[in-house]
């Protein structure tokens, strides 16, 4: 049973694959008159090949193999003939809501391995001078946890979008399900090669990887950039499926302005990874090969070689332009959903309209077309000229407006809303408490006379964290609790979940405006050690405690999930009176989501108005009526 999962297959095809390019590099090595064992090339490719292997392994190349080989490939559906429903999720599934999972839970495991690498090094910070860890490992752990957290991030966006934009949109599936499926399995090497990372060196880069640092780090820095590489190509095919699927396969009266707002801010995330991933890519990229083939791209000082072919010397700020024009716009790939996730929610649990629903719908595309024109504000510290700065200051002020616009949407939709404090709204109302601590935060960085003395602080990351949790990571748990009752049929425990609401937000509260206090004091950030003299270490011991907290209320929100998913009360069919079309079909959501096409005939969101319908569900008249929660706005 354990060697049929497809999980496991592909670990093993991933250590037999990194065998054999270890092996293959050595001998060619041997070929070329050089010493058989070279750490960094044969290490470098063996993982390449190891990746390679594990997408071999785990058998999402098959079909196309068979395709290339003249083989049928029929689309197969439901649970592998003869085993159990549960082992489809640990092997190649084309189902979009299996793949939707598969993303969602990943991305759970990859934020608690980030959270653990965080509160091992909080440890170290509660007292000044080093306590248990030496400064190396310290660094490690800040990048690994970084990065690690970008990239549970990234896997439950792809999560989000997966499981619920076709379900939205009343399509059969994705696109590409093929393509879909890779998406997810090629980012599973990627996160596997970042962990590992930190056991064969790590790195002292932090999570941003700037050269020339980057270029002398340990062995450590080319898994976290390989790892990064197959993240990002995840991102890049997962993009060119959303969109296509949301362009093409719309059900009948779906224009773009009755689409769900969740629809507009996936679509609005796909425009800038499927534009701006490459950035990243090409810029690890590049140190990756300066590393082993001595390619001076970032490095300032020539090589006697290159002196003999007069080439230019290499540019560090070259990389950071690379770097942070995908960067900076990816904060938006993190945020946007969540920001959509938060409009989607709060019609339903204040029982009106969404306020201005197109104003908040074009804010999405506008966030992402505006965000392209932000990144140097990164750079102000590194000596960039005023004719450059001055209008990147500009134009990171100006796309705050977008952003304005959904904080005013949300405020009058909550305006004399019939509201109902069940948990998923209290997710949705923390994440715009935390959300506004990173917006207030955010100005300041944006200036240059203010970002110069705030640059490198810890306010800088009392502001990151905030506008993380604030814009992803509370509404990504405001929906894995709204929709759990429709992926497990079974209704999540209401007073656990209220328990977690209550450790999580408060403790996150805490933790981020007390980061950008001590930052204002002096503090800051990648440092293992600082001056007590600076009074700070009361903050340091705060900010442990809330991060802490926040650890433990995750542990409370998993059990809830699993026990509940398990023996949790049966959930009837529409538990939120939503209009939303995935809210009309049973619980859990059939193999096939909708057995014929529906049709849409009115507003998204006109909860509580008189007569409206959004969707038609059965279009031929069988069952005639508003399936979409019409007259009464939902039945609520």
């Amino acid at each position: 049973m354990i060697l049929s999962l497809g999980l496991v297959r592909g670990v093993i095809g991933m250590i037999i694959g990194a065998i054999l390019g270890m092996a293959v590099t050595m001998l060619i090595r041997i070929g070329m008159g050089l010493a058989a064992w070279g750490m960094e090339p044969v290490s470098v490719v063996g993982a390449l090949v190891g990746s390679i292997g594990f997408l071999l392994g785990v058998g999402v190349l098959t079909d196309w193999i068979k395709w290339m080989q003249g083989k049928p490939t029929p689309m197969r559906h439901g649970p592998p003939e003869g085993k159990p429903a549960w082992t489809r999720y640990f092997g190649t599934d084309y189902n979009h809501k299996v793949i939707g999972i598969q993303y969602t839970v990943t991305g759970i495991a990859l934020l608690f391995v980030a959270g653990t690498l965080a509160l091992t090094f909080r440890l170290e910070l509660v007292q000044p001078e080093l306590q248990y860890i030496d400064t190396n490992t310290f660094n490690t752990f800040v990048g690994a946890h970084g990065i690690v957290m970008i990239g549970a991030i990234l896997m439950g966006v792809g999560g989000l979008m997966n499981y619920l934009v076709p379900l939205m949109i009343g399509a059969s599936d994705m696109a590409f399900p093929r393509l879909n499926a890779f998406g997810y399995w090629v980012a599973v090497p990627g996160a596997l090669l970042i962990v590992t990372g930190i056991f064969v060196g790590g790195w002292d880069t932090g999570w941003t990887g700037y050269p020339p640092l980057s270029a002398r780090a340990p062995l450590g820095v080319q898994m976290f950039f390989l790892g990064v590489y197959l993240i990002g190509l995840s991102s890049i095919v997962g993009s060119v499926n959303l969109l296509t699927t949301v362009t093409r396969m719309r059900t009948p009266g779906m224009s773009l302005f009755r689409m769900p707002i969740f629809v507009w801010a996936a679509v609005a995330t796909s425009i800038i990874q499927l534009t701006a991933t490459q950035l990243i890519g090409l810029s690890f990229l590049m140190v990756l090969i300066q590393r082993l083939l001595g390619m001076g791209f970032f490095d300032p000082n020539l090589t006697e070689h290159a002196i003999e072919l007069n080439s230019p010397p290499g540019n560090v700020i070259l990389f950071q332009h690379l770097f942070w024009f995908y960067s900076h716009p990816a904060v938006y790939v993190f945020i946007l959903p969540g920001l959509g996730i938060i409009s989607e929610l709060l019609p339903v649990f204040c029982r009106k309209p969404l306020f201005g629903y197109k104003w908040i719908a074009l804010s999405s595309i506008t966030i992402a077309l505006v965000g392209f024109l932000v990144w140097a504000h990164h750079m102000f510290a590194a000596g960039m000229e005023d004719y450059l700065r001055v209008p990147f200051m500009f134009a990171t002020l100006l796309v705050a407006v977008p952003t304005g616009v959904k904080f005013f949407s949300w405020t009058g939709t909550l305006w004399r809303g019939k509201i109902t404090l069940e948990t998923p709204m209290l997710f949705v109302l923390g994440s715009i408490s935390v959300f506004l601590i990173g917006g207030l935060t955010g100005p300041p960085n944006g200036t240059v006379s203010t970002d110069l003395f705030l640059h490198d602080t810890y306010w800088i990351v009392g502001h990151f964290h905030a506008t993380m949790f604030g814009g992803f990571f509370f509404p990504f748990i405001a929906a894995v609790y709204y929709w759990f009752p429709k992926v497990t049929g079974r209704m999540y425990d209401e007073r656990l979940g209220k328990i977690h609401f209550w450790i999580s937000v408060p403790g996150f509260w805490v933790q981020s405006l007390t980061q950008a206090y001590i930052g204002l004091h002096g503090m800051r950030r990648r440092i293992a050690d600082y001056d007590p003299a600076l009074g700070i270490q009361t903050g340091h011991v705060l900010i442990t405690i809330a991060g802490f907290a926040i650890g433990i209320s995750m542990i409370i929100f998993v059990y809830n999930l699993v026990v509940s998913a398990r023996r949790g009360e049966v959930a009837v069919a529409n538990p939120w009176g939503s209009r939303s079309p995935e809210f009309q079909i049973p619980s859990p959501i059939p193999e096939h989501s909708y057995a014929q096409p529906f049709v849409v005939v009115g507003e998204p969101y006109d909860y509580a108005l008189p007569g409206s319908t959004y969707v038609n569900m059965n279009p031929a008249g069988l069952a005639a009526g508003g399936g979409g929660g019409g007259g009464g706005g939902g039945g609520k």
